[in-house]
């Protein structure tokens, strides 16, 4: 492999940032590593081929990330055969060229430092090339200022978020928020068995979660999907029965923040009205009582990541290196159709699709079980009927890949998007449309919105 930097020259001929050197030592860590913890690092980090300003390792990085996407494990072997398929053999000197990389380096200790300034080399070029574009569309401008200037705010928003990798956040920081705001308001004015959902009819019939389970729970918009997943989230990682110990939950929430749901799991353990919650009228019982459940979430093994914007491979990467530190039980993701496919110009079905096996992959490969929520299609409230599995919407690769569809119902003749009164509980059948390893059928709840609780019926 050539040493040439090949840094082309920026506007009035200055040189771009870059470090070649740091370039060749976190690929060749990479290598070493055979792709495992630095190379999910690196997709965490949200690193792509241009990120690397030298064109042979652009090609390298690119082969890296294909061998890892498909779980193929690196080493200079697998390595030369998948930049062959991608025809950049030649364009890395080959087996030279791939041996030049690894002999840079003696341990893949500092790999961390070399990811770090490739990153921030990367980040910079794009600030380069943003800025100079922006001043030279200043000078051609011709339609509205405000249009232009959304414009480059969200260019530089982008690279902004870019670099913010490290998001998941023990969910003890935003209870600790949850309380202090509704003082400032108050003041103001089994054996065999899996992961339990706490919901006895429901785990009668599936004998909990199990690891490599891919669990879809489905419903149209307003009819709690997202308070049933916290719910269980809840149940996991704070067992109702004394017997069952807790699971460590990993919670994707490409919808709401952290704070939002930390709120819903404050009002739902503590059994206290979320409104009154928000509006700061508690009495001195319902203080104590929201101090006693924001002490047990606190110790809770609940971690919440609410980055918008993720695409599968990031999600899996994220994913991977929580569960090489943490005793991972379970992770719900919420929602599956906001996750964004590797390529945005394939057909959205063909991307719901790749995320869906995606997903199932993950479960097998970190062996726990993915409870991932799904909209449904209109389909079931035209022919005014119950849902089912042809309901999922986009795709009908979600239902190949999973092991257990739940369906959310509201029982009764109204639209599933007709929000009853927040004074009443209303009813909610589960309706178990799928199980590879057990029977289908219906669990009937009752939903109380008061505190975005789900209950068993009876």
């Amino acid at each position: 492999m050539t040493l040439e930097h090949e840094t082309p020259a920026a506007p009035a001929g200055r040189v771009l940032p870059h470090d070649v050197v740091a370039e060749r030592a976190l690929l060749g860590a990479c290598i070493l590593e055979g792709g495992q913890e630095m190379l999910a690092r690196c997709i965490e980090a949200r690193l792509v081929p241009e990120s690397f300003l030298k064109g042979s390792h652009q090609s390298v990085y690119k082969a890296l990330v294909a061998l890892y996407d498909v779980g193929t494990p690196i080493d200079d072997i697998t390595l030369a055969n998948q930049l062959q398929k991608q025809g950049d053999f030649e364009r890395v000197e080959g087996h030279a060229g791939i041996n030049a990389l690894t002999q840079w380096i003696e341990t893949t200790g500092h790999a961390p430092y070399y990811l770090q300034i490739v990153r921030d080399k990367y980040l910079l070029r794009r600030l380069i090339r943003t800025a100079s574009k922006t001043v030279e569309n200043c000078y051609s401008q011709q339609n509205s200022l405000e249009h232009f200037l959304e414009e480059v705010e969200q260019e530089f928003f982008k690279i902004s978020e870019d670099r913010i990798s490290e998001s998941a956040k023990h969910v003890k920081d935003s209870v600790d928020q949850v309380v202090s705001l509704v003082y400032q308001l108050i003041e103001q004015k089994k054996p065999n068995h899996g992961i339990l959902s706490g919901f006895k009819d429901l785990d009668s019939m599936t004998f909990g979660f199990h690891p490599q389970e891919m669990i879809v729970l489905a419903a149209r918009p307003s009819v709690g999907k997202t308070a049933f997943a916290m719910n269980l989230a809840e149940n996991v990682v704070v067992p109702p029965g004394q017997r069952v110990k807790p699971a460590a939950t990993l919670v994707f929430s490409l919808e709401m923040n952290t704070e939002s749901l930390a709120m819903r799991l404050l009002s739902s353990h503590a059994r206290i009205n979320m409104k009154r919650m928000r509006d700061g009228f508690l009495s001195n019982e319902e203080k104590t009582d929201m101090l006693k459940a924001a002490k047990r979430l606190k110790e809770a093994p609940l971690w919440i990541d609410d980055s918008g914007g993720l695409n599968i491979l990031e999600l899996r990467a994220k994913a991977r290196r929580f569960k090489s530190r943490m005793d991972l039980g379970l992770i719900i993701i919420d929602y599956l159709q906001l996750i964004s496919g590797t390529d945005s110009r394939t057909p959205r079905e063909q991307q719901i699709s790749e995320i869906s096996r995606s997903i199932k992959a993950m479960a097998k490969e970190l062996n726990v079980p993915i409870v991932v929520l799904s909209q449904l299609n209109r389909d079931s409230e035209r022919e005014k009927r119950e849902p089912r599995l042809s309901d999922l919407r986009e795709s009908g690769s979600i239902e190949q890949d999973a092991d257990v569809v739940c369906i959310l119902h509201r029982v009764g003749n109204g639209s599933s998007e007709e929000t009853p009164s927040d004074d009443q509980s209303e009813r909610i059948d589960l309706v178990i449309a799928k199980q590879r390893n057990g029977p289908t059928g219906k669990v009937g709840l009752v939903f109380n919105r008061n505190y975005t609780r789900f209950e068993s019926l009876g």
